[in-house]
């Protein structure tokens, strides 16, 4: 019974100590929305391009099909602004990669995402163009980003443009859907996120755990 005791009253004092940290000093995180789906791609220099591989990384994930024309280009110019504004970064810590997935892979091919890539300015260290089996794409995108699309009878899409914040550890963190929001606004979220990686290890961990617990909310 005492033993009892002392263990909750140690969970106790933990936690109060947690809270109290958290109102002390200010946590800002994002909200651990969903796993991210695994993926194995093609980028636009023909080699594969797979979810482990961007494991330990900040993803931007863009969707798009290049014959598409707004609001795609919006899209596409807020990823460019990104990656300009990242450029100016002193941190890259943990790095901080972009992807624009096609979901048309029957007339996207290596040599169009590679000419999109290069039309968008896409600097190939850090922005990839990539696209995957048309049997698996709706699975991918569809389901596994939560991205809607069906393709119309002249071979055009009805799709949400939507950007998504993949974090290292593959869990998404951010979905912009109303409109490509502002390059600022999405870089500052990748602070954020790049932050918490780098400060939630030892006793800091528990004081994220706890905000994650106590504030955030998942779709």
């Amino acid at each position: 019974m005492k033993r009892t005791t002392i263990l909750y009253g140690s969970i106790l004092a933990v936690a109060v100590a947690i809270v109290a940290l958290a109102s002390l000093r200010p946590i800002r995180v994002l909200p651990r929305i969903a796993p991210a789906p695994g993926f194995a791609l093609t980028d636009q220099n023909g080699n594969r391009l797979t979810s482990d591989d961007l494991r330990g990384s900040i993803v931007l994930y863009d969707f798009t099909y290049l014959s598409c024309h707004e609001p795609c280009t919006r899209t596409t110019a807020t990823m460019r602004e990104v990656q300009d504004l990242l450029a100016a970064e002193t941190e890259d810590d943990p790095p901080v990669r972009l992807v624009t997935i096609s979901f048309d892979p029957e007339r996207d091919s290596t040599e169009a995402l590679k000419a999109a890539a290069k039309a968008a300015g896409a600097d190939p260290s850090r922005w990839t163009f990539a696209t995957g089996d048309p049997n698996l794409m709706k699975l991918i995108v569809g389901r596994g980003f939560n991205v809607y699309y069906e393709q119309n009878p002249d071979g055009s899409f009805r799709y949400d443009p939507t950007l998504v914040l993949v974090d290292g550890w593959g869990v998404v963190r951010a979905e912009y859907r109303v409109g490509p929001p502002r390059a600022e606004h999405i870089v500052n979220d990748i602070r954020i996120v790049a932050n918490e990686a780098r400060k939630s290890r030892g006793p800091a961990r528990l004081a994220y755990e706890a905000t994650h617990l106590f504030v955030c909310r998942t779709r």
